[in-house]
């Protein structure tokens, strides 16, 4: 038992309170005293007691990954464990004593009696109580934050190092290209062509646009290559293999190359096919790097709509497909990787709506990602879809995968409850969108069945 009232003065939330309510404390409350480095919470261990912390103080680590990761310390003087209406049940992470501590502990069976002894005292507990919710939640909401933008790099990282390695080769080859150029112009240069000639393979040369050739099968491919390739031996080009892919690329095969051959002297046709295949390739390379570097604004662009950076965060008109479309190509690398086959039914002239972007995205990518989660390497289906419906933007969000179990349904929406291991997910993540949608004055709602689970988001239009 607490040996003095004058113990519990030291706390600060009892520091004012009568002496007939320091002597129930007193009576009804114990001592206990820890070494330093001792626990007194562990995951999954019931959490029966409020606890003042008289002398030493006592460090909460959270679980990331397997690894404890520091959340907060209670030192002398003030109160931590279970509070008046908490509905926490059990230890999450583990709670260790820094030094030598005391700690008053007060059981949850005194609670009622405590509320008709001191209502003041448990409606400080309940004001303390609410702050760390909100703080939990915050916290947890940065959290939740952190890691999807730890997921979103690394699938960015990869989006972003296929361009930028396709534009660091295509400039090597591109280098060979144009150091090769001024040999090949002057072995072109000694044949002193035709004007007429000249004009006819510049011409060739620009007539068909490179990489719009009509598709063919790789054995039609093959025996149309060694088909030039041959008559390109024929006219002398000792070479044909090295030129063949770059004229067969830009629809150049045979017919066309033998109407050129026709008005070029026999001796200048390897120089001219040369200095053809050369410019040929110049044109892809340049290409390639358009594409990469288109690519790769595409994807600044995708992630600027998707953080709303390069606006303000109030409230304004929003187009909900544009932020579902950049979502979508932020997290098209994990959709890549198991095979997802992603569905698009966005309705056409859909009104917009008002809200934050950011804030909004955040809700479109925590149940994207959670639908990613729920299906396996190869066969997964996601359907988004889009409708106006009695004033409201509905978005759909649909997978295939195994359905939320009955007894688990009701609960998705419940602060800090998650199905997923510990360090894997905070259990906010649907709280949070939830209260997103909320705030934007519309509902989010779900359904599920095996083979088949449904989030609807309902926005004012």
């Amino acid at each position: 038992m607490v040996t003095s009232t004058a113990n519990l003065t030291v706390i600060t939330a009892f520091a004012d309170l009568p002496a007939e309510v320091l002597d129930w404390l007193h009576a009804h409350g114990e001592i206990r005293e820890y070494p330093s480095g001792a626990e007194t919470m562990t995951p999954g261990a019931p959490i029966d007691y409020l606890l003042a912390v008289l002398r030493g103080g006592i460090q909460y680590f959270s679980v990331q990954n397997g690894q404890r990761e520091p959340k907060f310390r209670a030192t002398a003087g003030q109160i931590t464990g279970l509070l008046p209406y908490s509905r926490l049940q059990a230890g999450k992470g583990y709670g260790v004593t820094l030094g030598d501590t005391t700690i008053y502990r007060l059981h949850r069976d005194q609670f009622a009696a405590l509320e008709s002894v001191s209502p003041e005292l448990v409606q400080r507990l309940v004001g303390m109580m609410s702050d760390r919710v909100r703080e939990e939640a915050r916290s947890q909401e940065r959290d939740d934050k952190l890691r999807a933008l730890g997921k979103l790099s690394a699938g960015l990282a990869h989006e972003l190092n296929n361009p930028a390695a396709a534009i660091a080769r295509a400039a090597a080859n591109l280098s060979e290209q144009t150091a090769a150029a001024p040999t090949l112009l002057r072995a072109l240069g000694e044949h002193c062509l035709d004007p007429a000639a000249l004009i006819q393979l510049t011409a060739l040369a620009t007539a068909t646009p490179i990489g719009n050739a009509t598709p063919m099968s790789a054995l039609a491919c093959a025996d149309r290559e060694d088909e030039l390739v041959d008559w390109l031996e024929d006219q002398g080009v000792p070479d044909g293999y090295t030129l063949a892919a770059s004229l067969l690329e830009a629809e150049l095969a045979v017919p066309e190359l033998t109407i050129m051959a026709d008005q070029l002297p026999q001796a200048a046709r390897p120089a001219a096919f040369a200095w053809l295949a050369s410019h040929l390739t110049t044109q892809r390379l340049l290409r390639d790097i358009q594409e990469a570097g288109s690519r790769i604004t595409q994807l600044v662009t995708d992630v600027k709509t998707y953080s709303h950076m390069d606006r303000g965060t109030d409230y304004a008109p929003l187009d909900v497909t544009a932020g579902l479309r950049s979502t979508l190509n932020i997290l098209s690398y994990p959709l890549r990787h198991k095979h997802i086959t992603v569905v698009r039914e966005f309705a056409p002239d859909l009104p917009r709506v008002r809200g934050q972007a950011s804030s909004l995205n955040q809700v479109w990518t925590n149940l994207l990602d959670n639908a990613i989660d729920a299906l396996p390497e190869r066969g997964g289906e996601i359907t988004l879809r889009t409708r106006l419906e009695n004033g409201f933007v509905q978005v759909c969000i649909i997978d295939n995968g195994p359905g939320i179990p009955a007894d688990v349904l009701p609960r998705i929406f419940e602060p800090f409850f998650s199905t997923k291991q510990a360090g894997a997910g905070s259990g906010l993540g649907l709280d949070i969108a939830q209260r997103i949608i909320a705030n934007h004055g519309g509902k989010l709602e779900v359904s599920s069945v095996p083979g088949r689970t449904e989030f609807c988001a309902w926005l004012p239009a």
